[in-house]
């Protein structure tokens, strides 16, 4: 802002001339808004973290496709074992195996949640699910 001629904001900076517009400090004031009830205070409460309640448990998502391509047959997946693999987000919370893709290796899965059509491939391949807390 106001460089110069050349620099094609010169003189008056694209502010025009006089006014309160024109004066330092214009622009600023971000949360009056003269006699309106200010945005932040339109807005709902918002609690948590965005909207998420406090207590929803956020799992790690991992594919039975994943599975098949990081481990070998008659092979014991834990939690343990996944985050070795580098498959889960947040090693802390805890496991859900969801059944996108195919598996024809027999696993022993033992996680805290597995959905069923998972658990049905899991076992169609001669494997076993176990549910741990």
């Amino acid at each position: 802002m106001g460089r110069g001629i050349s620099a094609g904001k010169g003189k008056t900076s694209g502010k025009g001339t006089k006014g309160q517009g024109s004066r330092s400090g214009e622009g600023g004031h971000l949360y009056r808004q003269g006699g309106n009830l200010p945005f932040y205070r339109r807005l709902p409460f918002m609690r948590g973290e965005g909207f998420t309640p406090p207590n929803q448990v956020e799992y790690n998502e991992v594919n039975l496709s994943q599975l098949a391509a990081k481990f070998e047959a008659k092979s014991v997946v834990t939690p343990e074992a996944l985050a070795e693999a580098n498959l889960l987000h947040k090693p802390a919370n805890p496991v859900v195996i969801l059944g996108r893709g195919d598996i024809a290796i027999a696993l022993t899965v033992r996680v805290q949640r597995v959905s069923k059509g998972a658990q049905a491939k899991i076992e169609a391949a001669g494997g076993k699910v176990e549910i741990i807390a």
